[in-house]
């Protein structure tokens, strides 16, 4: 049981590191980035999400992080049954949880906007058309704002998980 429990610790930190790590990188350098430079912005990003596979493997690192950490709380609460969901960490983790599975929800607008983006951006020649800067300007603002939720909500999962084990009630 020890040797699975290591794994699924560092399958949940790794890829919890991924992810909210680009969720950061993304909200706070990137999108900024993209809009200020507008057409090399979107190619960058055009080749980061479609050549680059970003937002597949950061969704790809979302779902490890999301399942790793439910067999984790699984085991630790012994299937649901042990007092230790009501302790301190119980608690912490649970909220945790709950904070990261709202993240991954927005985070699941955003990589697929983002996917929309890079294909839309993929296929304009030129000067977009006033539909195509129409359905860009939809995605963008829905990944905006989705990302913004996302992010938020990855970090107070972040903040909840490192210090879960200390919390005392």
């Amino acid at each position: 049981m020890n040797a699975a429990v290591i794994i699924l610790r560092l399958i949940h930190i790794v890829g919890g590191v991924l992810w909210v790590g680009t969720a950061l990188l993304n909200t706070f350098f990137l999108g900024p980035t993209v809009t200020a430079t507008a057409d090399a912005g979107q190619k960058f990003m055009g080749h980061l999400v479609t050549k680059a596979r970003l937002t597949a493997r950061v969704t790809l690192a979302s779902y490890l992080t999301v399942l790793s950490g439910a067999c984790l709380y699984w085991i630790d609460s012994q299937g649901f049954t042990s007092a230790w969901q009501s302790s301190g960490p119980g608690i912490g983790f649970g909220l945790g949880a709950v904070a990261a599975l709202i993240g991954f929800g927005f985070g699941q607008v955003v990589g697929k906007n983002a996917t929309l983006v890079a294909r839309l951006a993929s296929q304009i020649q030129g000067t977009p058309t006033a539909d195509q800067t129409a359905v860009l300007r939809k995605a963008q603002a829905r990944m905006t704002s989705a990302g913004w939720v996302s992010t938020s909500s990855l970090t107070v999962a972040l903040v909840l998980m490192a210090t879960a084990r200390y919390w005392l009630l």
